[in-house]
């Protein structure tokens, strides 16, 4: 496997999930780790409970999908936390869903990144692309994907290493 102009880091897509409570926002880069794209929204699913005991979640398997046709190399996840830093509620759902990616994924490491200020930055960026507040929901979630990756690659990119915290 070749590396990535990340010394040390193998090549291959990074792909980010934005877990939100009702959707969830994807987004990918190319194979260098150089630019994160936004790919789609998908509907909520896992943690919902209406999957039964041991089936994969349609969210969670759209989720394992991408990985394969994508050549993904790592999974970034958001994770939300208070300004201050503290964990929440919202944080320890955060950390299931990547739980449950983790499995999905076999062999790809997951990391958990921090994603204060994510959802933010991709309103305002929409906003500052003159889309209307009202048509922000059905792409916010991928917008802010695209900065969590965003951020992500800028970490491997200054300190070669995998950004976050491994899953698992």
């Amino acid at each position: 496997m070749t590396t990535s102009p990340q010394e040390g880091l193998p090549r291959g897509a990074r792909l980010a999930v934005d877990v939100g409570t009702v959707r969830v926002g994807l987004a990918v880069s190319d194979p260098d780790g150089l630019v994160a794209t936004p790919v789609e929204t998908i509907p909520r699913v896992a943690g919902s409970g209406a999957v039964p005991a041991g089936a994969v979640p349609a969210d969670i398997a759209r989720i394992a999908q991408e990985v394969v046709e994508r050549g993904v190399g790592v999974v970034y996840v958001g994770l939300p936390k208070h300004l201050s830093g503290k964990e929440s509620a919202s944080s320890a759902a955060a950390r299931g869903y990547a739980g449950l990616i983790a499995q999905a994924v076999g062999p790809v490491p997951v990391h958990l990144v921090d994603e204060r200020m994510s959802t933010v930055s991709a309103h305002q960026a929409l906003h500052a692309s003159g889309r209307a507040g009202r048509k922000h929901r059905s792409v916010v979630d991928q917008v802010a994907a695209v900065v969590i990756l965003q951020s992500a690659l800028d970490v491997e990119r200054n300190r070669s290493i995998r950004a976050g915290e491994r899953v698992g």
